[in-house]
């Protein structure tokens, strides 16, 4: 068995709106906005009126979106679970998965590392 929560909330945006995302996104949940040092692409959200972690990505082609990151203290098997219930397998990242849903919308399958992921992580088995 392993256990899963949604940890966060990813903004996707396109290089060339993405300075007026992350201010405009900072500004509206009341949050700082901090690059992330070891992956410049990616932004974090400091303290946003949100139960989850808020998050931002540089994307260098397609349009702006959002994606959901879930978290799992198994990866490979939510992974199985999720291929199961009717997502697909799109690609592999550093330590995540990417997935497509039945509509078409992408989400990542990542490791726990969130802070309240033993509090509120759900048991799938």
């Amino acid at each position: 068995m392993h256990r899963i929560l949604l940890r966060e909330v990813v903004i996707d945006a396109p290089r060339d709106t993405f300075p007026a995302t992350r201010d405009f996104w900072a500004a509206a949940l009341l949050a700082d906005a901090h690059q992330v040092p070891a992956h410049p692409e990616f932004t974090a959200l400091l303290e946003p009126a949100a139960r989850s972690w808020v998050g931002l990505q540089e994307i260098c082609g397609g349009p702006a979106r959002y994606h959901l990151d879930i978290e799992t203290d198994d990866v490979a098997a939510e992974v199985a679970r999720l291929v199961g219930l009717g997502a697909e397998q799109v690609a592999e990242g550093r330590t995540w998965v990417v997935l497509r849903d039945p509509s078409g919308l992408l989400f990542d399958d990542v490791p726990a590392e969130s802070p309240w992921f033993a509090e509120r992580a759900r048991e799938v088995g």
